[in-house]
């Protein structure tokens, strides 16, 4: 068979990733999109687009009736799932077949036998894979801790907990299960030993319809939040040959297991003392899979649309060549339970010899419906050492403008004397996250920076504005107040014309560059002026910062009651606690309201133990960010 057009059935940077292929080997595309999505990048990137009624994911992209019927709408030939939503859905693959549509991914015999976590292990133990025996939640002990509950038909790190005291057990249980079938519609949650510092490894494999099956090198996740992957890297660092190859052969006799055809990841979990254990196989390509295709110089999905076409793999793959490490840059707040964030992102700019996938440009807005993930930004170099640093380079130097981000987490990431040296493990972040996401380096400069910026006369001014220039010279003094965003108890005020801090002057100032010398040291300070925004972005080797001025005659504020909860970010209730109303009594830290955005679950605690004076949440209920969803009133000491 000839592929001549492409539907993507998915969204954001997968989709982008996808058409950039289909284009290059001379394919039509068309794409689907809900209405939130009606302006994004992977709509404008492609020949033609089909709209899916609604917001939510279960109205829109998770609909595979209205994907088929856009896709013999608009003439494509075949459809690639992408990875998420329907990807893994065995019944979307097969309905797919049954339009005479062609499925660019595995039989859905392949994606049913591991669709569930429970049965692939069976079928996995049967093949002589080694895996981690469940453990029955009934008949657990205390010798069993720590345990890990997952959700049997699910991933992502949707549906997963750890348990470390057995009374947590049957709580965490209910609450796993709940997740689960929010997410996947199945609460199905099995248990199993937690491994503690353990590695999670994966090798990515590649199989025809003729017998042939690769097994491409092994990826190292083990860098995690909240059981989902932050930095990967190819190859995994610091296996020996022998482990390498018996992991090869596990995922090689694994995709045999089924049949396998096309490309797929079989993960696994390496222990401290260096033994692996079957995790997973996720039957679809992975978000990590950039690595994989930098150090074999393959195009895994150019493979696997000539693998459906029928076409034969050589008998053995090309041989890897070098290193590649790739860092997901998210909108979230690691400091802040690494809350999402939303709203328009106004600059995206990473400089270097390095690969960016991404779903947004300049302008796009972030939503609340989907993952937080702005790009992948991967480097390629011939050893582990200079790939890490040309990768921690390049996030350091980007321009990130409108959004709270991840980066600086990521750049403290890959310069961490751990991971540097190759000491991984699922651990990471338990250990070093409040290091990592210590306040950001002194502002002051960069605030200096923001006041010559503003005050700078514009290139076109009169000539008489131009030439007034900027003295280090005591005069009239003038001085800016700032906070930083997102923090107004941080305040910055700084003098200029004349500048005040000693050991700086001011070279040259403009509205968008800030020249200074510092202490003898000449610096760049990059400044970025939104007209309809108050805040200022200020990049330079020193950091990046964002400020927001501060007025003469501060506005009024709204003030709340104490003990008010207010949302986080805007998202849907999906749980409220058991028999919760006015009138409850609340111990602190107790969790009331489940709050879910941007495929994650944050818990709302009670600030103090008390009464709930009021209730104005309930499930399934959508909340804007700064909502009030209820009032504690904190018990007044005897």
């Amino acid at each position: 068979m000839t592929i001549n057009s492409l539907l993507v059935a998915n969204r954001g940077e997968i989709a982008v990733r996808v058409f950039r292929t289909a284009r290059a080997l001379g394919l039509a595309t068309v794409a689907v999109h809900s209405d939130p999505d009606e302006n994004a990048l992977h709509v404008r990137d492609a020949d033609a687009a089909v709209r899916l009624p609604g917001a939510a994911p279960a109205d829109t992209y998770l609909r595979g009736d209205l994907i088929i019927k856009a896709a013999l709408a608009a003439g494509a030939d075949a459809v690639h799932p992408g990875y998420g939503f329907l990807s893994e859905n065995a019944g979307f693959a097969r309905e797919v077949r049954a339009a005479g549509l062609t499925w660019i991914g595995p039989p859905p015999e392949a994606i049913e036998a591991m669709a569930s976590k429970t049965r692939a292990k069976d079928l996995m133990r049967a093949a002589g894979v080694p895996l981690l025996e469940p453990v029955d939640p009934a008949a657990a002990t205390a010798a069993d801790l720590p345990l890990l509950l997952k959700a049997a038909a699910g991933g992502g790190g949707r549906g997963m907990r750890v348990v470390r005291e057995l009374d947590a057990l049957k709580e965490e249980l209910e609450a796993a299960s709940a997740e689960a079938r929010s997410a996947f519609g199945d609460g199905e949650v099995f248990a199993e030993p937690y491994v503690e510092r353990g590695r999670h490894v994966e090798v990515q494999i590649l199989a025809d319809s003729h017998g042939t099956v690769w097994a491409l090198g092994t990826r190292d996740c083990s860098l995690q939040r909240r059981h989902q992957k932050v930095i990967e890297e190819a190859p995994a660092p610091g296996l020996p040959e022998s482990l390498r190859e018996s992991l090869h052969e596990a995922a090689v006799a694994a995709a045999r297991a089924v049949s396998y055809q096309g490309a797929g990841t079989v993960e696994f979990l390496v222990t401290a003392d260096g033994r692996p254990y079957f995790l997973e196989m996720n039957t679809r390509l992975q978000v990590e899979h950039p690595v994989t295709e930098a150090v074999f110089g393959l195009d895994l999905v150019a493979l696997q649309l000539r693998v459906a076409e029928g076409t034969a793999l050589p008998l053995t793959p090309p041989a890897p060549v070098g290193h590649a490490v790739e860092a997901r840059l998210y909108a979230e707040d690691p400091a802040q339970d690494w809350r999402p964030q939303t709203g328009v992102l106004h600059t995206l700019a990473v400089p270097g010899e390095v690969r960016v996938d991404t779903g947004f440009t300049d302008g796009d807005t972030v939503g609340i419906h989907y993952d937080p993930m702005l790009a992948k930004v991967v480097a390629h170099a011939p050893t582990r050492a200079e790939a890490v640093r040309v990768l921690a380079h390049a996030l350091a130097g980007a321009r990130i403008h409108g959004l709270t981000t991840n980066r600086e987490l990521l750049v403290r990431s890959l310069r961490h004397p751990e991971f540097t040296a190759g000491q991984l493990d699922t651990g990471f972040y338990e250990r070093h996250l409040p290091a990592l996401t210590e306040d950001a380096p002194d502002a002051t400069l960069a605030a200096l920076a923001a006041a010559l910026a503003e005050a700078a006369p514009a290139p076109d001014a009169p000539l008489a504005a131009r030439l007034g220039g900027w003295r280090n010279v005591r005069s009239q003094p003038q001085t800016r107040r700032y906070t930083a965003a997102g923090s107004e108890a941080t305040e910055y005020t700084v003098s200029y014309h004349p500048v005040d801090l000693p050991g700086v002057r001011v070279l040259a100032a403009e509205p968008a560059l800030v020249t200074l010398e510092v202490e003898g040291i000449r610096r760049l300070f990059h400044v970025k002026q939104n007209s309809n925004k108050p805040e200022i972005y200020v990049d330079s080797a020193l950091g990046a910062h964002t400020l927001v001025p501060v007025p003469r005659f501060a506005d009024p504020q709204d003030r709340t009651e104490p003990g008010s909860l207010l949302a986080p970010m805007p998202g849907t209730v999906v749980r409220v606690a058991e028999g919760l109303a006015p009138g409850s009594a609340v111990t602190a830290g107790q969790p009331l309201l489940w709050l879910e955005a941007m495929k994650m679950e944050h818990r709302i605690l009670a600030p103090a133990s008390g009464t709930l004076t009021a209730l104005h949440a309930a499930t399934g209920q959508q909340v804007e960010f700064g909502a009030l969803l209820a009032v504690v009133q904190e018990e007044t000491p005897s």
